[in-house]
């Protein structure tokens, strides 16, 4: 028997959230319920590791997403036009019915002048202008990934550039789809969701319950080693990982269900303490990822830090 098929419904419908939303997506359109809307994805301060892992989703895939949900108009690694071609590209959607993907963090020292997307009319385009520019306009901002919800890995110390999460440059409702990287799905879902019936509802930190409405430790298939204090004391053992630092008491996302690289694996499963990746504050505030020898409750003290933020 697989491991899928002894899912319970619960689990399963979760799983099939973002495929169902897509689907539903594809038939409106063909019967035209619903339009495509015009769709940029900005890359900022970062490492492009959510553009790259909407490339590797499936079920539905990146595919779709450019040639039947939406009108793709821009992005930075994928756009076959150059230099002024490209920003006239990037600007050319003001004035329409467009959503705004961003992932990477804002730079904002000197005004923003450590990430130059690109040049229009011989002016030099920052990731903040055209963020704040974009920003402004679009129907719907959707922040993806840790970067570009909280600042992330680009804002972590010392933090040269100044780098800061979307929300901070724009008075705005911005929707944010923490992760480093993002799922795949977590963003498709969204999505759909948005071309289908508008803004998904949201947790109080501006992240859709679809995907970010319970915690990790909650659905962990090694939480009744966790109940019954049984901890593993080196990475490999088959014990509940608290000890070794784990996150996933203050992580709120799916991934023991949803599982990643085509729904095969995810940290835990292969023996890997949860980094807390998909939380407010990473990376600073999920350090160390790992702690040997210690009963040292930090992952308590985190979520004490945590709930006091909120």
């Amino acid at each position: 028997m697989s491991k899928r098929s002894i899912t319970c419904p619960e689990y399963q419908e979760r799983l099939n959230t973002a495929a169902t939303l897509v689907d539903t997506v594809k038939t409106q359109i063909r019967q035209g319920a619903i339009k495509k809307k015009n769709f940029v994805w900005l890359e900022l301060t970062g490492c492009s590791g959510n553009i790259i892992s909407l490339l590797d989703g499936s079920n539905p895939d990146f595919k779709y997403l450019i040639s039947q949900m939406t009108y793709f108009i821009f992005n930075n690694s994928l756009s076959a036009s150059e230099g002024q071609n490209a920003m006239e590209q990037l600007f050319g959607v003001l004035g329409s019915d467009f959503i705004l993907a961003v992932e990477g963090a804002v730079a904002t020292k000197n005004n923003g002048l450590y990430n130059i997307i690109g040049r229009l009319n011989g002016k030099a385009v920052t990731a903040l202008d055209a963020v704040q520019i974009l920003g402004a306009e679009a129907s719907y901002v959707i922040a993806i990934g840790a970067c570009a919800t909280h600042g992330g890995v680009s804002a972590a110390r010392p933090n040269p550039a100044e780098c800061v999460g979307v929300q901070s440059v724009l008075n705005r409702k911005v929707i944010k789809l923490t992760g480093c990287p993002c799922h795949p799905d977590w963003f498709m879902g969204t999505l759909a969701h948005i071309l289908l019936y508008g803004e998904p509802e949201l947790d109080s930190r501006d992240r859709p319950l679809l995907f970010y409405s319970t915690l990790i430790h909650d659905r962990c298939p090694r939480r009744s080693y966790f109940d019954q204090g049984i901890f593993a004391e080196k990475l490999g053992d088959k014990t509940c990982m608290f000890k070794l630092g784990c996150r996933g008491p203050v992580t709120r996302t799916d991934c023991p269900i949803r599982q990643w690289n085509e729904y095969v694996n995810w940290p835990v499963e292969d023996d890997t303490p949860c980094i807390g990746c998909a939380q407010f504050g990473f990376p600073d505030a999920m350090e160390p990822f790992i702690s040997y020898n210690t009963t040292r409750n930090s992952t308590r003290e985190v979520n004490d830090d945590q709930e006091n933020r909120d």
